[in-house]
This record gives structure tokens, C-alpha cells and sequence, in this order.
């Protein structure tokens, strides 16, 4: 009895101090070296995208170069259906804050060791990938799935760096009607908060409320055009006012004295609104 019970301990998944399951890759199933991999479900109490649930997410350490999005794909459509396969150089966030741009538009990217975030359909599949036998290794290359190494996959790296002509202004015609699109959208509007900001004949400016949660804009581009171009009208009607030079001294001061009891103004209005403000986090 004692082999049997050796035979169904081994069986078991093997899991590391900080809760990572060690999950085993043989390169090939003649291949005798085997590396390994630590999985552990993704929860990130600061975690508020949608695309990486908490009870769906696997978290991927020391994944090798040689295994692509599609082959981590490959390796854990075994454990259930995949969702989305992200692949970075250290944890984090990898989606892109501006506009998506073809590959072709990218840096290239590092070699070297990766982590990953595999997002399953059902959160059964994550159970089944954190209770797999650390005795049965994950097969990368098979038949089926063949994956290049060496002089083969430098020959298909420097193949797929050529691009046909076609297919490059089909890119660069897409990547151009967004901008386009973004740039038109930008100008409607500005040309929106510049009627909001337009003032009537006798000189009052119309003030709307925006949309629930936007952000208060009280000055626009247009506006404070506007406004330099009234302070200069201003300008040229005192300097025939202040022909002699003492006139224009005084008006100098007094524009001082102006501009520092409205300054003095401005910081106890200030002062009073940051007593004012309550800011409850909880």
C-alpha cells in the first residue's frame, strides 16, 4: 500500500510559499529538461478594469521567450475556454493609453522572460490550471502546434518583418480616417464652448451648465481672445489720457495698488474655500 499512496501524493499540484502553483513545460515530449512556471489567481484589491475579472484572471510568472500569445493560448485552452491572453516585461497595466497602431508602427519588442494574465471564460477553468499535477508537464511543441526555435525562427522573424505595399496604405488609410475622425470631433467641440462662451451686445457671457460629472471649463481659447483684445482697446484709449510722464507714473501705481488689494483678495477667497472643502474618503 505504501507505493500506491506515493503514487496518488505525487498527483498532487505542488504550491509554493505566496500561493503560485508550479505548473511544469517540457519544450517537446522527447525533450528531458523542463521548465517552470508559477500561476496564481489575479486579485489586485486596486483592480478596477473590466477586462481582467478578479474570478476569471490567472497571473503568469517566468514564462520563456519561445512561448507566444498564441502558444500561452494553446497551453491553457487545455484547462478551459480562454477569454484574452495579455503578455508584458514586469505586472502591470499593458493596455494602450493613445490610439492602437499596427504592429509594423511599434518598437520591437524585449526578448526575454515574460509575465502574463490569462482570462478565462468560466472561473472553473481557473481552478482546474491552479489544481493541475506538478508530475504531468505542459507540452509546448507538438504536431499540431509547432513552434520554431533557432535559425528557423530568425528565417520567419526576418520573412514576416516585409510588408506588401497594399496592405501597408490599407493600415496607414485606417490608422488616417481616425484621426481625421478624432480631429473633427476636437473642432465640434471647441466651436460648442466658444457659442457658450460668445458674448451678446451688451456684453454679457451666457453661462449653461455642462453635462452631469464633466468638468467645470470656465475659459476657453476663444474667450480669453477675446478678453486680451478688450484689455487692449483699454490700453490705447488711456494712452491719449496720459499725455505727460507724472500722469503716467500715477496710472502705473495705482494699477499696482489695483493688482496687489485684488491678489490679497484672491488668497483670502482662496483660504476660505479650502476651509470650506470636506473631502471624505470613507
Amino acid at each position: 500500500m505504501a507505493p500506491a499512496k506515493k503514487k496518488h501524493a505525487s498527483s498532487q499540484p505542488c504550491v509554493i510559499p505566496g500561493g503560485f502553483t508550479v505548473l511544469p513545460l517540457q519544450f517537446s515530449s522527447d525533450s528531458a529538461a523542463q521548465h517552470k512556471v508559477y500561476v496564481k489567481e489575479h486579485r489586485v484589491r486596486a483592480e478596477k478594469s473590466s477586462h481582467r475579472p478578479l474570478d476569471r484572471t490567472l497571473f503568469v510568472l517566468n514564462i520563456p521567450p519561445y512561448c507566444s500569445q498564441a502558444v500561452v493560448r494553446e497551453l491553457f485552452s487545455q484547462f478551459g475556454s480562454v477569454q484574452s491572453v495579455e503578455l508584458g516585461d514586469h505586472p502591470g497595466s499593458f493596455q494602450e493609453s493613445g490610439p492602437k497602431l499596427s504592429k509594423f508602427f511599434k518598437p520591437a519588442e524585449k526578448k526575454g522572460f515574460k509575465v502574463g494574465y490569462v482570462v478565462f471564460h468560466n472561473s472553473s477553468s481557473l481552478s482546474a490550471a491552479k489544481s493541475h499535477p506538478h508530475n504531468v508537464p505542459l507540452v509546448v511543441c507538438t504536431e499540431q502546434r509547432a513552434v520554431k526555435t533557432g535559425v528557423q525562427k530568425w528565417i520567419q522573424q526576418y520573412t514576416d518583418s516585409f510588408i506588401q505595399p497594399d496592405k501597408l496604405q490599407q493600415i496607414v488609410n485606417s490608422f488616417m480616417e481616425d484621426y481625421d475622425k478624432r480631429k473633427e470631433e476636437e473642432a465640434e467641440q471647441q466651436r460648442k464652448e466658444a457659442e457658450q462662451q460668445q458674448e451678446d451686445e451688451e456684453g454679457w457671457v451666457k453661462v449653461t451648465r455642462g453635462a452631469k460629472g464633466a468638468k467645470a471649463r470656465p475659459h476657453s481659447e476663444a474667450a480669453n481672445k477675446r478678453t486680451l483684445q478688450k484689455e487692449m482697446r483699454k490700453k490705447k484709449r488711456k494712452e491719449l489720457m496720459n499725455f505727460y510722464t507724472w500722469q503716467h507714473k500715477n496710472t502705473q501705481k495705482e494699477h499696482i495698488a489695483e493688482l496687489r488689494k485684488k491678489f490679497e483678495e484672491d488668497k483670502q477667497r482662496i483660504a476660505l474655500l479650502r476651509a470650506q472643502r470636506k473631502f471624505r474618503p470613507y
